[in-house]
């Protein structure tokens, strides 16, 4: 055991949760389990606990508590509930990386109880950095804790940077699939359903950000966590539609080299480098063959259509806590549209709406990101409320 790494998984039961636990399960030499949450899947919770033995499994829906306790009493397994169990788990003595796949704004908290108890994160929960980049970011100087990224897109940057330490950075070109309704017009989006949002082309991912992908504002939080990740400027991050999702991002240097990192889309690659960085593991995930995709082609994405990319550059360009501001807005109203409350296009009426309204905070701490958060989703709910018919269309 003491050869292997703990690694504590916030949020196993979702995609990138799963997959994680296909990564460990393939390499049990190198990997233990040490830690799995859940935010109310106590089903799949028990099961992923039967199956690795975790120390803890924690159940963030206190009234699932039971359940999960009574299953798993014959266990030595502990079993929590509550997300401050889980600020509280994660600062343990003999976890190595705390992999961060929490949904949305809620996996914040426990990756600053992380950070501050000196542990490396492995980082799919994109809204962390979106909502406080610059506290998460000096809060890892200080502790000299490493950011490893797990979105595929920045495990391409990051892999594009090993060895280039010395080397500025010109611009870095974010790609994006397009989603579902790439080259779509705002006519047609008018009354897509959560169905054909869900429908992605080439990846396989949880329902919320399978309809960011779908509206373009998954890019959009991927190119303000870029900004945090790699220290740069909105102006050095590009972002380009590339449909057949083979080239994950690429790094112009100063003297206008390319780098690419390339491969087929499975996040279990991002994911097991994460975990295995500094070194790479052998595995048998299908491979990459050029003869398969003759051609990879590259667009320009449609601001006019997909507002929400240009809303999250804004947001990126303001700063302070705009970002926040949006990240709210659209949890918010990606529920909305996935519960048939407003349509497609409504969501980003909402965001825009949130950005004009909610106050600007230009140098926020903990408990200003706190308070905005619950002030966005407040106002954003309301205005769901009050959309207008046309609006709910779906």
């Amino acid at each position: 055991m003491s050869n292997k790494k703990n690694i504590a998984i916030l949020g196993s039961t979702g995609s990138v949760g799963t997959q994680t636990l296909e990564v460990i399960g393939g390499n049990t030499d190198l990997f233990n389990v040490f830690l799995i949450t859940a935010n109310s899947n106590a089903f799949l919770l028990i099961k992923q606990a039967l199956e690795f033995l975790p120390q803890y499994a924690i159940i963030c829906d206190q009234s699932k508590y039971n359940e999960v306790k009574d299953a798993l009493a014959n266990t030595a397994v502990k079993v929590l509930a509550g997300i401050e169990a889980i600020n509280e788990v994660v600062t343990h003595p003999d976890i190595d990386i705390v992999l961060t796949a929490m949904v949305g704004f809620a996996g914040l908290e426990p990756t600053i109880a992380a950070i501050k108890a000196g542990k490396d994160i492995a980082l799919a929960n994109k809204e962390t950095l979106v909502v406080a980049g610059e506290l998460i970011t000096a809060l890892a100087k200080k502790h000299q804790v490493k950011i490893l990224p797990v979105d595929s897109e920045h495990s391409a940057i990051f892999q594009c940077l090993a060895g280039e330490e010395d080397n500025a950075i010109e611009k870095i070109i974010l790609t994006a699939s397009g989603g579902p309704f790439r080259g779509k017009y705002i006519s047609f989006l008018e009354n897509v359903t959560r169905e054909d949002a869900l429908k992605h082309p080439n990846w396989v991912m949880g329902a919320k950000i399978t309809i960011d992908s779908a509206s373009l504002m998954n890019k959009g939080l991927e190119v303000i966590e870029a900004k945090w990740l790699f220290d740069l400027q909105a102006d050095q991050i590009d972002v380009i539609v590339h449909p057949q999702s083979i080239i994950h991002s690429m790094v112009q240097f100063q003297d206008g080299s390319l780098k690419a990192q390339m491969g087929l889309p499975d996040m279990k690659l991002p994911i097991q480098y994460a975990l295995s960085y500094p070194g790479r593991i052998k595995n048998n995930f299908k491979r990459f063959d050029f003869i398969n995709y003759p051609e990879l082609t590259f667009e320009k994405p449609d601001l006019e259509t997909f507002r929400n990319l240009g809303l999250a550059f804004e947001a990126l360009k303001q700063g302070g806590n705009m970002p926040c501001i949006i990240n709210a807005a659209n949890e918010v109203a990606v529920a909305g549209f996935l519960n048939k409350s407003i349509g497609f296009l409504a969501m980003s009426d909402i965001i825009e709406q949130c950005m004009q309204q909610i106050q600007y905070e230009a140098s926020p701490v903990l408990d200003d990101y706190l308070n905005t958060d619950k002030e966005t989703r407040i106002f954003a709910q309301n205005l769901i409320k009050k959309m207008p018919l046309k609006a709910l269309q779906f």
